[in-house]
């Protein structure tokens, strides 16, 4: 019996014009009035959340890949950066005038250009672009892009005396082997084609999870799952049930239960409808 269900947001709970569809939220609704808890399971961190799932009430969140688990009312767990590392990832930022920005719990700080790409109009855009722009370009091009900024930019950062549970890095799916070798004492994941999450070393949204369920008298075996990218393989493939929108990468479907209908039409509901939860 499925008792918490958790939802990825971009690609997922949100529609591709970054809104919940009216399906879904009577979905959600549904699903609660039945006991059932429903939850967010994200790369995004905390800051403007609420405005980013446009204000669907949610029990509980699972924010930067797993590294930060909280409710309306308290943090379950945390899970940043150990000094070292975070002083690994700010020097080869410095190094190699990188764009990175690092997450906080109450704020993000770094790259100008990087907190604007977190916005939801360039989120839409980026996948109306032709593949030879930048967003979607190799390590050469992104090499171009992250030139020309101040030396040793991040390391005069306040934030970063902060813990830190997330960096997103500007960077072209190309470049990942570079990236492990450089940031050995960091995991890597990848939700969208022009940037990454870097997170501490074995984090996912499953573990995430986990730390949720753990301290809820839950297990997995009562858990369902909705994504659409890389990051949500292994929740999906970890869960009772894991379901893959119909927009989601080839990958993501072929880990998943079952592949429901697109973020755009009605995938959400579809996908409980099916398993009886609506």
């Amino acid at each position: 019996m499925i008792k918490a269900i958790f939802f990825d947001i971009d690609g997922t709970l949100m529609s591709s014009q970054s809104r919940a569809l009216e399906s879904t939220k009577q979905a959600i609704t549904a699903a609660q009035a039945k006991g059932i808890l429903c939850g967010i399971a994200t790369g995004r961190g905390p800051v403007d959340l609420a405005q980013r799932i446009d204000h669907l009430p949610m029990d509980m969140y699972v924010t930067y890949n797993g590294q930060l688990v909280f409710t309306d009312q308290l943090d379950l767990y945390r899970h940043p950066f150990e000094a070292e590392v975070l002083a690994e990832i700010v020097r080869f930022a410095d190094e190699e005038f990188r764009q990175i920005i690092f997450g906080g719990r109450t704020r993000v700080d770094g790259s100008y250009l990087m907190q604007q790409s977190q916005g939801k109009w360039l989120k839409r855009l980026a996948g109306k672009m032709p593949t030879w722009f930048p967003v979607r370009a190799s390590k050469k091009m992104m090499q171009k892009i992250n030139t020309h900024r101040k030396p040793g930019r991040y390391s005069k950062l306040t934030i970063i005396h902060e813990p830190i549970y997330q960096c997103v890095l500007y960077s072209a799916e190309s470049e990942e082997a570079y990236l492990r070798k450089r940031l050995p004492n960091c995991s890597f994941q990848r939700s969208n084609p022009y940037s990454v999450d870097i997170i501490p070393k074995g984090g996912s949204k499953l573990l995430g999870i986990q730390q949720f369920l753990s301290q809820n008298d839950l297990r997995l075996e009562e858990v369902m799952a909705f994504g659409d990218h890389l990051n949500d393989i292994e929740m999906l493939q970890g869960v009772a049930i894991g379901v893959a929108m119909g927009n989601a990468q080839t990958e993501t479907k072929a880990a998943a239960d079952f592949v429901t209908k697109t973020n755009d039409d009605d995938g959400i509901y579809y996908a409980l409808k099916h398993y009886g939860i609506v």
